[in-house]
């Protein structure tokens, strides 16, 4: 049997290996990010708090667009099959000033050591076809029976997928076939673009043409982690590739990384065939694949995450006069998670361990590890996506968006959507617990 967190890596290999040779500049993002990797960690000792360097460099997100419930019902399925679940809502619809209308979740490993295995993930977003905003009743009942008649994956990819969900694996000649009807329903398809139909979506959104003006999905992007992203922003400009005009996310300081900070280069223009009105198939060109890196901080609590919420578009300054500098304030305000330990070395000598936090951090009874953040910025990936669109879009202002949110999520998928706060809530409170058991302490003392 190949057991799933092999498949979910192999996976993440062959479409790593795909989506190279598709799209060349990918391959060179990739070198560059190697290059980063290997200096940061050669030059900081402790670069592998957030990940050692095995992880780094396997570490991958992608990304896939889809139109329907019934389409992300069946991706979902097929993530399970690799032990990915769906993890966190996120409305791009309102994260964006440009026309991006779709709403998203991201799915990875939920467990700490399936994280450390292999923590692929694949950011999936669905297009909000009922929305008015963007959709009028007519061209969603025309989008909608276009939807429905394309097949993304095939019934045998599908059966494969809940075989190894169920069994937790699958037998070599099973996998090896479930690993080629995956890769492949990701791969760019050749058939030709309804010229007339996608530039009718397209004026609306870049985002919906990609999604309803075409028969089949593809990996929009591919993203690895690096540990200098803005090391790596310069290189790829002196390499001649062209970047977005921006790092997203938390400012550049001195402090601690948090959360996810992204960048990209800018989609590239792709030779594709078109059919036209009168049926003839050309020749032409489109720019909706981009090449996507990211650099991964500490995941933030709640009341974390308000404090950067409020400060993320504040000057710099600000940011650094009031977001915490050290992981040891982050941890005594509560402010992000952190696995703690009681480590060999601690005090001895009769000395009883005091009860606060801050005392056992301070007094060497406990150390704390950051915890990765896996997920991901709606914002960020609203800019992200406009970044790399054409032009904004039009979107009805005047008109009513249609309600989506986390349970109506769950419902579609016929799974539950995780939240990342509990994930991670979860990670500290059993790691705290150990540590004050070793201690000799109440495991439920504050």
């Amino acid at each position: 049997m190949i057991p799933t967190w092999r498949l979910r890596a192999a996976f993440a290999r062959r479409l790593s290996d795909m989506y190279g040779a598709e799209v060349p500049a990918y391959t060179t993002l990739l070198e560059v990010s190697a290059q980063v990797n290997d200096e940061v960690i050669g030059k900081h000792g402790d670069a592998g708090r957030l990940g050692g360097i095995e992880r780094v460099t396997a570490e991958r997100h992608g990304a896939i667009r889809v139109g329907t419930a019934l389409e992300m019902r069946q991706a979902a399925q097929i993530f399970a099959a690799l032990g990915m679940r769906p993890v966190g809502f996120y409305d791009l619809r309102e994260a964006a000033a440009s026309s991006v209308p779709v709403v998203s979740t991201a799915f990875r490993p939920i467990e700490a050591e399936e994280l450390e295995r292999n923590p692929f993930r694949v950011f999936t977003s669905m297009l909000t076809t009922a929305d008015r905003r963007f959709f009028d009743a007519g061209l969603q009942s025309r989008l909608e029976s276009f939807l429905g008649r394309r097949e993304l994956f095939p019934p045998d990819l599908l059966e494969l997928a809940a075989r190894a969900e169920r069994e937790e694996g699958l037998d070599e000649e099973a996998a090896e076939r479930f690993l080629t009807l995956a890769v492949a329903a990701f791969e760019l398809s050749p058939e030709p673009v309804d010229r007339a139909w996608y530039a009718e979506l397209e004026r609306i959104s870049a985002v919906a043409a990609d999604i309803g003006g075409v028969a089949s999905t593809h990996v929009n992007h591919l993203t690895p982690r690096v540990l200098d992203i803005d090391e790596l922003y310069r290189r790829m400009g002196e390499r001649g590739i062209t970047m977005i005009d921006r790092i997203q996310g938390p400012p550049r300081w001195d402090g601690p990384d948090v959360l996810l900070r992204q960048t990209s280069f800018r989609a590239l223009s792709e030779p594709r065939r078109f059919r036209e009105p009168d049926g003839a198939v050309g020749e032409g060109a489109l720019r909706v694949r981009f090449g996507e890196v990211e650099a991964r901080g500490i995941a933030l609590t709640r009341s974390g995450r308000a404090l950067y919420d409020e400060l993320i578009g504040e000057p710099d300054d600000v940011w650094a006069g009031r977001f915490p500098r050290t992981e040891r304030q982050l941890a005594v305000q509560e402010q992000a998670f952190f696995r703690y330990e009681a480590p060999a070395e601690r005090p001895r000598d009769g000395l009883r361990p005091p009860a606060d936090l801050a005392g056992l951090l301070d007094g060497g009874w406990l150390r704390a590890g950051p915890i990765v953040y896996e997920d991901f910025l709606p914002k960020s990936a609203a800019g992200i996506f406009q970044s790399n669109l054409t032009d904004e879009g039009t979107r009805d202002t005047t008109a009513t968006g249609t309600h989506y949110d986390q349970q109506w999520l769950s419902d579609v998928l016929e799974r539950p959507v995780h939240d990342p706060f509990d994930l991670y809530a979860a990670q500290q409170d059993s790691s705290l617990r150990q540590a004050r058991q070793d201690l000799g302490l109440p495991k439920d003392t504050p």
